[in-house]
């Protein structure tokens, strides 16, 4: 579907399904359209970043109006549990909950769900969804027009842990800090 000609359109449906509901992550095809159209790169993952965070208001919709009608959803696909920690972060983390969960392998549709339940200040929710999302498939995008093909297969073998090993990051950095002020 990466070279079909109504990609693009393909690329924002499953960047905004991702965000709220879909299992498959948006880089399954910003990466071979990016690399099949290097030249489109960045406006690949404009889209991505742009639909991601629709569907992420889409999700945060669900949670706020409907999270009693989809909790059994929840459970039986086995996203309770990091729904239930979603929401302690949210106590804890606010605006770097929704921030870290954008970027990283953890699924960012449980945080959007949570953020609507516990009815997080939408700008704010906006915000970390965009600088989380985008610098997550900006920076996909970012790595591949510079490695190439070669670039490709790291990434895909690497991927979960570059993930894991930016949000160690981030929570330090944010520890870091609050312990600082």
């Amino acid at each position: 579907m990466s070279r079909h000609p109504q990609a693009e359109r393909y690329l924002f449906a499953l960047s905004f399904a991702e965000s709220s509901f879909f299992p498959v992550p948006p880089d399954a095809m910003l990466i071979p359209m990016t690399l099949a159209k290097p030249k489109s790169g960045w406006r690949y993952a404009f889209i991505t970043t742009i639909a991601s965070v629709i569907g992420g208001l889409f999700g945060y919709l669900i949670g706020l109006l409907a999270l009693d009608t989809i909790e059994p959803f929840l459970v039986q696909f086995g996203y309770w549990d990091g729904y239930l920690e979603a929401t302690d972060w949210f106590l804890e983390w606010g605006f770097l909950a929704v921030f870290i969960a954008g970027f990283s392998p953890i699924p960012y549709k449980v945080f959007t769900i949570a953020a609507g339940a516990l009815n997080m200040l939408l700008p704010v929710f906006v915000l970390a969804s965009l600088i989380g999302r985008g610098s997550r498939f900006f920076l996909v995008a970012g790595v591949l027009l510079w490695g190439g093909v070669s670039m490709e297969k790291k990434i895909r073998n690497h991927i979960e842990k570059i993930g894991w090993f930016l949000l160690v990051m981030g929570v330090i950095f944010y520890l870091v800090l609050r312990l600082s002020i």
